[in-house]
């Protein structure tokens, strides 16, 4: 089926604008979903060429956050579309180079994990250099990649005086009897995908995943082979390198049939989710289709288990949900039950919290100005709330709000939610329960 298939349920009625992050940046139709659904049906019916450069400017401005579908009555699919339609424009007007570049590093293990061991030991020095614009945006999220240090004495200013604190409330929550034993349930086994930038920059998140799993009654089954899921790819058009990486992975995850799949990036887990379709057609569409029904965010599966409740966190925490976790995957519920679990936490309301923060993959690259208007509304809307830390599931999105946030002047940090599950349950001491139960076992 033609993924402009989708856009047959259009009524044009209006109901996406104001989901549309670039329509109320610009209040030009043709930056709604409406005015591109109009757009890509024109180049579907070879009404409008592939290098049209008023189709090009419209749909390269599109974030591809998908916020317009949950507020489709008639139930349009818009993201399948706008991969399709790009695809069509990449065919006659190539990817500039600098974004070939990313791409390439994350699909490719021989470039990309020399860049990303660079990119890691350039991260501690860059933090200062951060600003507005430019590299100096680029230093601010590349800063942003470093982990937040939650425990006792590791993090400087509002998140290091809370915790000290809350030391006593924090003590008294590890004995609470809601944090008692860990569920007789047999452990499920689960692999944690690692994903390209997920593994490079945001390891420590992977790794906290895996611990959370580990007391919440999951088993950690490895799997090699495994690689960048594509959606970066997808999303700029490249549909056959993303086949490419999907079919390598589906690959590499049939030899843990049934095992479920945790997802800790949300742009991944969308994708993955989305292999059956990636593939129909394929030999391996079969194969893509059980993976995809394996998958589950991180969150999803830590909400299953409880999750069991951690050592009392005194933190306030804005909870800003990634895009491709809330409208592409339908989940919202989970990342909240994770923050739940720790005592003592207060989740805050911002004004944007269902908004895109503008990071889109390499939407930065090649749309900076739209890119930062639609976070300035974001950023604003967050230090008007005044968190002591931001909690969001993918490592753009950690990315884009932490430089936004650093350009600002902000010393709010963020955090992916398991992070702090992850603090909590080492506050708690459940780490040292699950050594105990190895040495006896």
């Amino acid at each position: 089926m033609s993924g402009f298939a989708g856009l047959a349920a259009c009524v044009h009625c209006g109901f996406c604008l104001q989901a549309c992050p670039t329509y109320l940046a610009t209040a030009d139709e043709a930056d709604s979903p409406r005015g591109r659904i109009v757009l890509m049906r024109s180049l579907e019916r070879g009404e409008v060429a592939a290098d049209d450069p008023g189709l090009r400017l419209h749909l390269d401005r599109c974030l591809g956050c998908r916020g317009c579908e949950p507020v489709c009555p008639s139930g349009v699919s818009y993201g399948p579309a706008l991969e399709a339609a790009r695809e069509r424009i990449a065919a006659v007007h190539p990817i500039p180079p600098g974004a070939r570049g990313i791409l390439a590093a994350v699909a490719e293990p021989a470039i990309g994990g020399p860049a990303m061991l660079l990119a890691r030991i350039a991260r501690p020095l860059v933090g200062r250099l951060a600003g507005r614009h430019g590299l100096a945006f680029a230093c601010g999220m590349l800063a942003a990649t470093r982990r937040v240090k939650l425990t006792q004495g590791g993090q400087r200013g509002q998140v290091r005086q809370r915790m000290q604190e809350n030391r006593g409330s924090t003590a008294a929550a590890a004995a609470a009897p809601a944090a008692s034993a860990a569920p007789a349930t047999p452990a499920a086994p689960v692999v944690v995908f690692q994903g390209c930038i997920q593994a490079g920059l945001f390891a420590h998140v992977n790794a906290a995943a895996a611990r959370t799993l580990v007391v919440n009654r999951y088993r950690i089954v490895a799997v090699e082979g495994q690689g960048c899921c594509g959606a970066l790819h997808a999303h700029a058009g490249l549909l056959a390198e993303a086949r490419a990486l999907a079919r390598a992975n589906v690959k590499a995850f049939a030899a843990e049939p049934g095992v479920l799949v945790a997802a800790t990036a949300a742009g991944c887990g969308a994708m993955l989710r989305s292999y059956g379709d990636l593939l129909s057609g394929d030999p391996l569409e079969r194969a893509a289709r059980d993976l995809a029904g394996r998958v589950r965010d991180i969150t999803e599966l830590l909400a299953d288990a409880g999750p069991l409740a951690g050592a009392g966190i005194a933190l306030r925490v804005a909870y800003d949900p990634p895009c491709h976790l809330l409208h592409a995957q339908h989940v919202a519920a989970p990342p909240r039950a994770v923050l739940a679990a720790l005592p003592g936490l207060e989740v805050v309301a911002h004004d944007e919290a269902e908004q895109c923060c503008g990071s889109a993959g390499i939407y930065g690259l090649s749309q900076p100005e739209m890119s930062r208007a639609v976070l300035d509304r974001k950023i604003a809307a967050i230090t008007a709330a005044a968190p002591d830390l931001v909690a969001t599931g993918n490592p753009g999105c950690t990315m884009q709000i932490g430089a936004g946030l650093r350009a600002a002047g902000s010393r709010i940090g963020v955090v992916h939610p398991v992070e702090l599950l992850d603090a909590s349950y080492a506050a708690a001491g459940r780490y040292q329960d699950i050594d105990a139960d190895a040495e006896r076992a």
